[in-house]
């Protein structure tokens, strides 16, 4: 799928499934349409042209490694019906300077945003509870993050290789 462009997902469509669209290296944009529910497994892994997408607010699971070295995504919306984000969801993303986590998100997984090197600042809602495994590790840019009091689990690697990390801010 090396020439593909731009798709536009049929409304029939519920699951975009494993690897649906990994190694897609020329698209660019895609429309989900609201009637899929997941994005499995490393279904837009390697797609290094993708520039934005707008997942939909019905997307309840985004699997592993999903969008994972899709080093032009600058920035997307996690749906407030993800209360998830996978393993290596978004690893090696390494244009993507924003991301909006909503308050369903619970759980944070292992290397979720490692190498993303343009991601300067995050901030976790109050539902976040594990921060996984390197799960910022090397985001060189990242200069705060914050923190919410009801994180009980930050592995001790959750940051490590953020350089720029200025100040971490705890609130009650």
């Amino acid at each position: 799928c090396s020439s593909l462009h731009s798709i536009d997902i049929p409304a029939s469509v519920t699951t975009i499934g494993m690897g649906t669209f990994s190694g897609c290296s020329s698209l660019q944009s895609i429309v989900v349409p609201a009637s899929v529910t997941t994005i499995g497994d490393q279904a837009f892994c390697w797609c290094s042209r993708l520039q934005s997408i707008e997942i939909p607010a019905s997307v309840a699971t985004i699997g592993d490694r999903a969008f994972a070295e899709c080093s032009s995504l600058q920035s997307t919306d996690i749906p407030a019906s993800v209360t998830t984000i996978w393993d290596q969801a978004f690893y090696r993303c390494s244009s993507l300077q924003s991301i909006e986590i909503p308050a369903s998100v619970a759980t944070i997984g292992d290397r979720a945003f490692a190498n993303c090197k343009s991601l300067q600042s995050i901030a976790l809602p109050a539902s976040v509870t594990t921060i996984g495994k390197g799960a910022f590790y090397n985001c060189s840019s990242l200069q705060c993050y914050l923190i919410i009091s009801s994180v009980l689990n930050v592995d001790s690697r959750a940051f490590r290789g953020c350089r720029n990390m200025q100040y971490i801010r705890q609130f009650e």
